[in-house]
């Protein structure tokens, strides 16, 4: 049997005081490989606390994450690092790209601490960019590229080590509508190739793209219940 991508059993993240915040509530929630999921909430309902759980970035206090089957909960800072490097793929909405080097450079640079050998690195990276349609602008700077390029390069560099899971945190923030409509059509083919996404969004138009949605609100998750489940 195939373990979850994402199974978790009780976590939960509070945050010192005092008082102590608790940003999210025990939770379990189970994502399985090919799954589309949007989490949606207002502001301050704890949609960044979860991503920055989900991602490694951030420990629990209670309970466990397994990702692929693996208990993150006891793992430390590098372990943790390196499993995130491997596993996970991470788009943020302010792109985070180096100005001055090329979309290729900046799809490369995923790949710095990886032991494959230069030409992989570099044929993996070309076909991470051809993957979001800009195999013809691997030599371009991203003070070339419109936000929507910019973004596609940003999703190619979470894709180039072939991770379990793809996060991103409200990838159509920055990004005009026709453009913001582009990249989810992007999203929409790589999770009909196989890939495991999660969308944070506060916008109902990125989350209908989602084949599942999970509310959450202080702190709390929930997911509706499917028509005819009731």
């Amino acid at each position: 049997m195939i373990a979850p991508v994402i199974e978790l059993r009780g976590m939960a993240r509070t945050y010192p005081g005092p008082p102590p915040v608790p940003a999210l509530r025990p939770a379990d929630l189970v994502i399985g490989a090919g799954d589309y999921v949007a989490v949606t909430g207002p502001s301050g309902s704890g949609k960044s606390t979860l991503l920055h759980l989900l991602g490694l970035l951030d420990t629990p206090t209670g309970g466990r994450y397994l990702l692929d089957g693996l208990d993150t909960s006891a793992l430390g800072d590098g372990d943790r690092s390196a499993l995130r490097g491997r596993r996970i793929g991470v788009v943020f909405q302010a792109f985070h790209l180096l100005p001055y080097r090329t979309a290729l450079e900046n799809v490369l640079l995923a790949q710095l601490y990886n032991n494959t050998p230069r030409n992989a690195r570099l044929q993996a990276a070309i076909e991470a960019l051809d993957a979001v349609g800009l195999g013809h602008r691997l030599d371009a700077l991203p003070t070339t590229l419109s936000g929507g390029e910019c973004q596609r390069v940003a999703i190619a560099r979470a894709l180039v080590n072939q991770p379990s899971l793809l996060l991103c945190d409200e990838p159509t923030g920055n990004l005009d509508s026709r453009n913001a409509a582009a990249l989810m059509q992007v999203l929409d083919q790589l999770n009909a190739a196989g890939y495991t996404i999660v969308v944070i969004t506060h916008d109902p138009a990125v989350a209908a793209h989602a084949d599942r949605t999970i509310a959450i609100s202080d702190g709390v998750l929930s997911e509706p219940i499917a028509a005819g489940h009731a």
